[in-house]
Order: C-alpha cells, then structure tokens, then sequence
C-alpha cells in the first residue's frame, strides 16, 4: 500500500495542517466529511488555506462524506479526542483488512478506545507537538514547526508509510515506546492547562503560582511512576518549567477551548490522570482537587464536563 490515498478524518487545525503538506508533496489525499451539509459547504468554498508566515496557499483537495463507497486503506483521525470513537465508527465498514489507522488525539484514553475496536486494523499513536489554529475567516494557521513521535502500542516495526511524511516535511521518528511519549505529554498538559484556565491566564502567568505547579509536578511523577512509566516521569518539573517558559506568551488550548465556548478534551487529559491514579491507588490530592475545580468552572460555564 505504498500508494494508497490519504483519507483524513476531521479537517480542523491539525488535519488541515497535515492534508495540506501530504497533497503538496504530491501524495493522494481526501478529506472525509461529517455529513452532507459539510460537503456541500466545503465544495462551494475555495477549499483548505493554510499560512505560513506571510504566505497563504489553498488546496482543493476531494472531499466526501463517511458513507462514500471507496474502500480505506490509510486513515488518519485528527478529529478531537471525545469524537475519535464515533468518527471512526462511521467509517469502520470501509477499512480494509491490514488498513493503517494513525491516530492524532490529545491525551488518552480515546487511542485505546479506537484501537480496541479495530481488530485486524494497524493502528497507530502519534504525539504531536505542531501548533495550528483557525482564523475567523477559516483559514488555518501554521503556528510553529514541531515534531511528532509515532509508534504501536503493540511494539510493531516502523511502516513503510513513514515516507510520506518524509516526503511531506513533517518532522517525524517512529519509537517503541509512544505510551511513554504520551503520557509525557499529557503530565505536562496536567500541569499547565487546567490551571491557565482558573487563573485566567496566559503559560507565563503560572509563574505566579510556583507552589501549585510544584506540587502538581511531584504528584504527576508519582502517578508516572506507578503506572509503569518511569521514563515518562524523569525531571518532568523541569520540563514543565522550560515549556511554561518557551510559550510564557501562549494561551493553552484548553484555555482557548474555554474562551471560545467549545468543549474540551478534560476527560482525556487531567480526568484521564485521575482515573487512572485511583485504578493503581496512587495519592494525587492536588491533582484531584483541581480537578474538581475545572469541573465545576466547565459547569459554570454551560460547558460539557466530558
């Protein structure tokens, strides 16, 4: 299948940033649609714009919704975590057998979700640490070249599709290890995002609140540490502290999820540190009780708190 098309799933920021450098790089691509309304909407429009400092550049690339009939031989899922099992259930009938499956979801718990639905499937992790977003008018903007780390839960071999993405100049490396990558990432999320949102703050605010990002830091290495990722867990406030300072002037996506009145992905990030604390009995009382205090803003707000 070293030719077979690119269909991606969720052609928000990140799916848009990805179907955009794929098709440059003269690879087939198609988008998958939710519904007709969206197709309709899409083929009407000039189809995907993406930035790149100055530059602006539109593909209209072929779009179709998730009954169309054409098998699927390489999906990649870059919808938002709490919709990855439903998006990949509408399409679930057309993969073919041995069809690679590249999940882009923040956090976890929907990686295993999908993978365990897909028997006979190749499934693959990706953490990405690219930055996109949508511009009022839609267009969707390369905020920062970043890496993204990509592997099997199962331990299986690098893919040959690897030079797609070598082709397409996104800044890759497959690992053995991408469960010790995402938990990485989702402890650094844990301690950064849900307190810029009840701080009201941008990263660099939470300079102001050393003692919380401390406290949270130590207890994040425990929880590592006991659900067997140790690698995961060593000198994670330092690398929390590096991160707060390289994007001092950011606003968290899960602040912008908040300030934009959408949902966010809580219960795959710090609700899914949560869980999974109680599941090995490991004590996360700070983590907990932050916890319940984003709840209950979500709440405030009218936001889902799933």
């Amino acid at each position: 299948m070293a030719d077979a098309c690119w269909y991606v799933l969720g052609a928000g920021s990140v799916g848009t940033l990805w179907a955009c450098r794929l098709a440059r790089a003269g690879l087939p691509v198609r988008l998958v649609l939710r519904d007709s309304d969206r197709l309709d909407r899409y083929r009407h429009g000039p189809g995907l714009r993406l930035v790149e400092g100055d530059r602006e550049t539109t593909f209209a690339l072929p779009a179709q919704t998730a009954d169309a009939p054409a098998p699927i031989e390489r999906l990649l899922v870059a919808c938002k975590a709490y919709d990855a099992e439903a998006a990949v259930a509408s399409v679930r009938h057309r993969l073919s057998p041995g069809a690679d499956v590249v999940l882009l979801q923040n956090g976890l718990g929907s990686q295993q979700a999908v993978a365990a639905a897909l028997p006979g499937v190749e499934v693959t992790f990706a953490s990405t640490t690219e930055g996109a977003w949508a511009r009022p008018d839609g267009a969707v903007v390369f905020a920062g070249q970043g890496f993204t780390w990509l592997g099997s839960a199962l331990g299986r071999p690098a893919p040959a599709w690897l030079q797609d993405l070598q082709l397409a100049g996104i800044p890759h490396q497959w690992t053995q290890d991408i469960m010790a990558r995402l938990w990485r990432k989702l402890a650094i999320n844990c301690a950064i995002n849900p307190l810029t949102v009840l701080e009201q703050c941008a990263n660099g605010g939470l300079r102001a609140h050393g003692p919380a990002v401390t406290a949270l830091c130590t207890e994040l290495t425990g929880l590592l540490e006991a659900v067997g990722q140790p690698a995961a867990a060593l000198n994670l406030a330092q690398d929390v502290d590096e991160v707060i300072a390289a994007t001092a002037a950011n606003f968290s996506s899960m602040y912008q999820d908040v300030a934009a009145g959408r949902r966010t992905e809580v219960r795959y990030l710090i609700g899914h540190a949560c869980a999974e604390a109680r599941r090995v009995g490991a004590a996360v009382p700070t983590l907990e009780t932050l916890h319940g205090a984003l709840l209950a803003a979500l709440r405030d707000r009218g936001l889902p708190t799933n």
